[in-house]
């Protein structure tokens, strides 16, 4: 290697941060920013789906293009794609979910090839995926392409568990804790930091996530009643004021040492080896889980009793009754009211999706969507009566006659 690569190769190793303790507290932080912005965007803003989804794709663009043409780590930068790209991740799921009626399963699915996909090329172009060498442009593109698709699978995976499968974001998040024990346990123990690293990077988005909906929720419903745009602007200022802190400190710069010229630290064939067992471990456990859950849902939806073509799926008056009371409510314009029956229909109906689904997909998701339109136009920044009006009473409708 010249003197010349080699000093070109030190400018550029800074590119990304060091993984420090500091590291993991903003990526959780940005995660939950993720989910609560997006939230605020969608349904506060009245952005919608798509406007929402265009808004973040183009700021991340932005942020993109700056973060590529700088020469070192820049926290500022840095950290800005993470929760931009936080965001546009929990989009792409979203829009899957709630725009194409992708089913979380299937969503989980595409995003764990694709990840596995940008591994495996990035590998075989680099031979290395060390996160401590990203000095060149083809690897900060391989290593943003696994960021984006590591937020995308987190969100899928972890709503898939919380709402699809009816866990709940609480036992969600003590599930993903204890996964994320176990792999940083591990690491102690001989597991491969790289490897380590991606299984826990991923994990934090759905952990970010219930720590997310803990502090939005009410307080009648479990939660700390926040709501998203105190969340998003208090967990915004956690992440600006350590991004300074890192600014200031260079506490995770990396050193000027490329990672590659380290000796290796363990065999080609062990850290294969290490990946297949992990990948072998995963897809055992959550398939089993899943199944496992799916059965108990089945039997959940058959006690229940068959739904006839009229109902299917069954009694919904408590939430006619709910959207009746936000109809009265923004009727009287009393709209802090109407939004207490906002939060009051969402979580029930989060809640219910576990056993409602299973009874007639196509009806539950013609309801999903009155309800989040409905929820959009109550919650809004500047509510429209008329409009809140149409989209309750189209809600009334529809769960008459789903």
């Amino acid at each position: 290697m010249t003197d010349a690569v080699a000093i070109d190769r030190s400018r550029m190793l800074n590119k990304v941060p060091e993984v420090t303790i500091f590291f993991w507290i903003i990526k959780i932080l940005c995660t939950t920013v993720g989910e609560t912005a997006s939230d605020f965007l969608n349904v506060n803003l009245n952005f919608g789906l798509t406007g929402t989804s265009v808004a973040a794709g183009i700021l991340l663009a932005v942020a993109l293009i700056v973060q590529f043409r700088t020469r070192r780590y820049v926290p500022i930068v840095y950290w800005l794609n993470v929760v931009l790209i936080s965001i546009f991740g929990t989009l792409v799921t979203d829009n899957l979910t709630d725009a194409l009626g992708f089913p979380l399963e299937y969503s989980t699915a595409i995003f764990s090839a694709l990840l596995l996909v940008t591994f495996a090329v990035w590998y075989r172009q680099e031979q290395t995926l060390s996160i401590h060498s990203i000095f060149t442009f083809r690897r900060e593109a391989f290593y943003w392409l696994a960021v984006l698709f590591t937020f995308a699978l987190g969100t899928a995976a972890g709503d898939l568990m919380a709402e699809a499968l009816g866990l709940g974001y609480g036992t969600t998040g003590m599930i993903i804790v204890a996964i994320v024990a176990i792999f940083a346990v591990a690491w102690q123990f001989g597991l491969d930091s790289i490897l380590a690293f991606w299984v826990i990077y991923i994990m934090t988005r759905p952990l970010g996530a219930s720590l997310g909906d803990y502090l939005t929720q009410s307080q009648a419903h479990g939660g700390l009643g926040l709501g998203a745009t105190v969340t998003t602007v208090l967990f915004t200022i956690g992440i600006v004021a350590t991004v300074l802190y890192l600014a200031v400190s260079k506490a995770d710069v990396t050193q000027a040492t490329v990672a590659e010229d380290r000796p290796e630290s363990r065999s080609r064939s062990s850290v294969v080896a290490q990946v297949a067992a992990v990948a072998a471990l995963f897809l055992v456990a959550s398939t089993g889980g899943y199944l496992w859950r799916v059965d108990q849902l089945r039997q959940m939806a058959s006690a229940a009793g068959p739904a006839d073509q009229s109902a299917p799926l069954g009694d919904l008056s408590s939430f006619r009754g709910m959207t009746q009371a936000m109809l009265e409510s923004v009727n009287a314009g009393d709209w802090a009211k109407a939004n207490g029956h906002a939060n009051d229909i969402e979580f029930a109906w989060d809640s219910a999706e576990a056993r409602l689904r299973p009874m007639n997909a196509e009806a539950w998701a013609t309801v999903d969507d009155a309800i989040d339109k409905a929820l959009r136009e109550v919650r809004a920044v500047a509510p429209s009566q008329e409009s809140a009006r149409m989209a309750l009473q189209d809600l009334l409708d529809k769960t008459a006659n789903p």
